[in-house]
């Protein structure tokens, strides 16, 4: 099947377009103050979106003036920008998550007039879904669509009264596309910033990501056309905004990839200019393999699932929320993690604002909690992809324990027995009711999330270099490690399993062997800390 994708040499130009303008526009002395200050340069993103830019033309379709990138292009401009500044980031994530509802949502006809004008006139797009009291659940919402019909009883336009809170933009958009509870339920509407009653409400002074602008946007007695309606007829909203998660949430995946590859390469750098008791930082196992080695091979992992999902996403329709919500908690903490090891990397120079990797540790934490927090995701991730392997009687993870249990050169065949493991253990967890202990979702989560992103690395190992197959021999042995014993741990402590029972899922286990499997793993990360510090 042919993937929707741009042509290569294409995106690399969008790519070196987004570097030239990052140089000449945005460089590290101009964010570090616009950072200090809690400033959105605005005008920077306007640039963007401009014609001699155009970055946002990467997700809009081409039939609506944009370039049709798939989400392959998208997860690649993601990952780039992360890297130069997650702040301004957010702004381009936030025009293309507010144009999302419009994109699955709208009519063709809806589509030609608000999706060419966001192509042409670069107009700043805000989702409006979050309210102070309904964050991850969006059917809790306040906001309020009233009807306003004519004297016949059609319905001519709706009046909107509500409250938004932490939208990405909220104070600089253009556009809206916003959630409102109407009388045949939640209900996106498209709003433009002239309408009367719509305003910037309070602007969050935020943690990180300060180059991002973020406030409430308030809603009071807004009157829209009927046209403006995202669909035909109300109701559809929830809807829609699940058939987005899979996409925005790779973007969010991206961001945490692109973050903490930033993070690795400034504590990579520093380990070859600094040294202590005569040799260099990465001359040293305490230093490379604590700081470094593990977490560029999470990310390495962290990369592999990304790529698999945007092949997914690229090559049908089909919506890929499960996937989508494995991609944003893996990667945004492993990028958070690497983060936070790049600090420690640097010493003292860590917490120094010229060093940067202070920033970036502050920027890449918002990405465990925007867009669905890790909480929940695990439990997105728990509970579906468990009625998943329970409905195909195991055939989900046997069948991914299949794909690589003959990749042994990249510890498939460890992934394979860690994948059989979890199979099993999903079922007898639906059946004996640990479900209900939201504990367990969230463990069985983790479990999937580390199985299933080490197929994707070992799959990409065997088709990769030395360095991609060191990194995924050494991710196999930890998930060859960690899941059993996440599994044992879990289903001991919870009471409901006799001592035979336990006995038996232990000796299925075989922590012998997972330790066994820890072989040459030391020699692996000797290998892997001196190819990433060449």
């Amino acid at each position: 099947m042919e993937l929707k994708r741009l042509d290569p040499e294409d995106l690399e130009i969008i790519l070196g377009t987004l570097k030239d303008f990052a140089e000449r526009e945005m460089p590290f002395d101009k964010r570090r103050e616009w950072d200090r200050t809690d400033v959105c340069p605005a005008e920077v993103v306007r640039s963007m979106l401009s014609d001699e830019v155009g970055l946002h033309l990467v997700f809009i379709p081409a039939e609506y003036d944009g370039m049709g990138g798939g989400a392959y292009d998208v997860y690649r401009l993601s990952c780039e920008f992360a890297k130069i500044d997650l702040g301004v980031a957010t702004s381009m994530l936030a025009v293309a998550l507010g144009t999302d509802p419009i994109r699955v949502g709208c009519t063709h006809e809806q589509k030609q007039r608000w999706m060419t004008r966001i192509a042409n006139e670069g107009l700043i797009v805000a989702y409006g879904v979050t309210e102070p009291e309904a964050g991850s659940n969006v059917e809790n919402l306040k906001t309020k669509a009233e009807r306003i019909c004519d004297a016949s009883g059609n319905v001519t336009h709706y009046k909107l009264n509500g409250v938004k809170q932490f939208i990405s933009n909220g104070a600089i958009a253009d556009l809206y596309t916003i959630l409102a509870k109407a009388e045949g339920g939640p209900t996106f509407f498209v709003v433009e910033r002239s309408t009367p009653g719509l305003a910037p409400g309070k602007q969050e002074e935020k943690h990180g990501i300060r180059l991002s602008n973020t406030s409430q946007v308030v809603l009071e007695d807004v009157v829209i056309p009927a046209a403006n309606i995202v669909g035909t007829k109300e109701g559809e909203g929830i809807k829609q905004s699940n058939e987005v998660f899979g996409f925005t949430r790779l973007m969010v995946a991206a961001f945490g990839l692109g973050g903490g590859l930033a993070a690795l390469e400034r504590a990579i750098a520093y380990s070859k200019e600094r040294k202590q008791f005569g040799t260099y930082l990465c001359e040293k196992q305490g230093y490379t393999h604590k700081l470094l080695v593990p977490h560029s091979v999470k990310l390495a992992a962290a990369r592999a699932y990304i790529e698999y999902v945007a092949g997914l996403l690229d090559s049908s329709e089909a919506d890929r929320q499960i996937e989508g919500s494995v991609a944003k908690l893996f990667a945004t903490e492993a990028g958070n993690a690497a983060a936070e090891a790049a600090i420690q990397a640097h010493g003292g120079y860590g917490y120094c604002a010229e060093y940067e990797v202070e920033k970036i540790k502050r920027d890449t934490r918002i990405l465990t909690i925007y867009e669905g927090t890790s909480e929940i995701q695990q439990n997105i991730i728990g509970v579906f992809r468990m009625r998943e392997n329970v409905k195909a009687k195991g055939g989900f993870y046997n069948g991914l324990a299949d794909r690589v249990a003959g990749l042994e050169a990249v510890g498939g065949h460890l992934v394979a027995k860690a994948a059989r493991l979890l199979s099993e253990c999903t079922i007898a967890a639906f059946h004996g009711k640990l479900t209900r202990q939201q504990h367990g979702v969230f463990e069985l989560a983790l479990a999937m999330t580390e199985v299933e992103t080490a197929v994707a690395l070992c799959e990409a190992g065997a088709k990769g270099d030395d360095l991609l197959k060191a990194q995924a021999r050494v991710w196999a042995a930890e998930v060859a490690m960690s899941v059993p014993s996440r599994l044992l741990k879990l289903f001991a402590g919870s009471g409901l399993y006799d001592a035979a029972k336990i006995a038996a899922l232990t000796e299925k286990a075989d922590l012998t062997g997972a330790i066994a499997a820890q072989a040459g793993t030391l020699a692996d990360m000797d290998f892997i800390a001196r190819k990433i510090t060449e």
